[in-house]
């Protein structure tokens, strides 16, 4: 418990200081949620290799210690512990290590927590006794999916508890942890003003975006990037592990899973049914199916989007759009799966999950076809992707759109506010 504390003892942590000497290197800019107050019990969630325990030792080393007593911060990776009582005898050592030092309140880091088997039942005893009644907790693990699931446990015991996404970088966020620059951002809505603005940095942008399709917004990759001027194989392996890994965490059948990516991918982004993917892989249920999507879906690897008419209404029925949420998944996938990449499908999923992080997200298909449909104060916003720009029958219902061909999209993901 003392080695992952060395600030206790006026030491310095390996993590921050391995971050700190970095040749690429970028506060996450998910570290500007973590503004949390006692009582509360929160939950970090994202994809695995985003980086969630470098962001919580970043936000230790930099916001917490300089402002409070060190031993009023707990930090503890879970990954050696098997039980829920190891778990609790490790909270029970920090709470009379605490109360030795009349420490009032604390903040309590569990990290990698999905380790632990039934964990939640070594925070609940506690939370019920009152034991943490002055405190903040946060929980971070890698399999997102469990702590999901886990988080039903906790119903009116999570106080000012909030839930907060570690999504991978968005192009804007590149922009800025890769050049420093700030660009204007706005909401959909107003996103074209912010595009003429920004408009000063289209050589910048475009040449930036290159090397966001071949990295995305992992960390891993990206410093491969600057460093080596490609993605290595370890990094590459390193991410279908995690990969395979998950699917065997969550009991899936690897093989089918593959099977299922694949079809994705050569579905380039055309709306596809439960039964039509159970018919083109080994999976002989189209319930089965779904439930290997959503599993996926979970895991932040893919972007489910529902067709919605011309009256709002999200036909659940209807053939599904489905996306990768990240350009160097995308291509991970792929070569996981021996399917070569096709940049436009690339380019409209990095379109669609880029909005979804803020935006409900669906699609629109009859006569013809509307790529992704926001809904923004009971409006329809329609974006339409194209690789080059053609001919394009606009529907009938749709007020607000936009066209983004190969050259606006980079402008467009450094404009939008997402």
């Amino acid at each position: 418990m003392e080695s992952q504390n060395p600030w206790w003892y006026r030491e310095a942590d390996k993590t921050y200081e391995d971050w700190s000497r970095k040749q690429v290197k970028w506060v996450p800019p998910v570290v500007e949620q973590f503004s949390f107050e006692p009582f509360s019990l929160n939950f970090l969630v994202g994809p695995r290799q985003v980086g969630k325990t470098t962001a919580l030792k970043i936000w230790i080393n930099k916001v917490l210690l300089p402002n409070i007593d060190p031993r009023a911060v707990f930090y503890f990776s879970c990954e050696e512990l098997t039980g829920f009582r190891e778990l609790g005898e490790v909270l029970d050592n920090y709470v009379s290590f605490k109360k030795g030092n009349r420490i009032k309140s604390s903040f309590i880091i569990l990290d990698e927590i999905t380790f632990v088997e039934d964990w939640h039942r070594a925070l609940k005893l506690r939370i019920d006794q009152g034991v943490f009644r002055g405190d903040v907790i946060v929980v971070s693990g890698s399999a997102s999916l469990e702590i999901l699931k886990q988080k039903e446990y906790f119903p009116g015991r999570r106080g000012r508890g909030r839930d907060i996404v570690f999504y991978p970088l968005s192009f804007s966020q590149y922009v800025k942890a890769l050049r420093g620059l700030e660009t204007e951002k706005k909401g959909l809505l107003q996103v074209e003003n912010s595009m003429k603005t920004n408009k000063v940095h289209q050589d910048l942008l475009d040449e930036l975006f290159n090397k966001y399709l071949i990295t995305g917004g992992f960390p891993l990759s990206i410093e491969d990037m600057y460093i080596r001027n490609r993605i290595s194989f370890e990094t590459r392996k390193a991410y279908m592990d995690w990969l395979r890994n998950d699917f065997s965490k969550l009991g899936r059948n690897e093989a089918y899973m593959k099977e299922v990516l694949a079809y994705i991918v050569r579905a380039r982004s055309a709306p596809v049914s439960w039964l039509s993917i159970s018919k083109e892989t080994s999976i002989s249920s189209p319930h089965t199916t779904q439930a290997y999507v959503e599993d996926l879906e979970k895991l932040f690897m893919v972007k489910v989007l529902n067709l919605l008419d011309v009256d709002s209404k999200i036909l659940y029925r209807k053939n599904k759009k489905i996306h990768i949420t990240d350009p160097f998944l995308y291509d991970t996938v792929c070569e996981l799966v021996n399917v070569k990449p096709v940049e436009e499908n690339k380019l409209e999923s990095v379109v669609a999950t880029h909005l979804a992080r803020r935006y409900p997200v669906f699609y629109w298909r009859n006569k013809t076809e509307i790529d992704i449909v926001v809904m923004i104060d009971h409006r329809q916003f329609g974006v339409e992707v194209k690789t080059v720009l053609r001919s394009w029958i606009k529907p009938k219902h749709l007020k607000d759109f936009l066209v983004l061909t190969r050259l606006d999209v980079p402008l467009f993901l450094a404009s939008i506010d997402v």
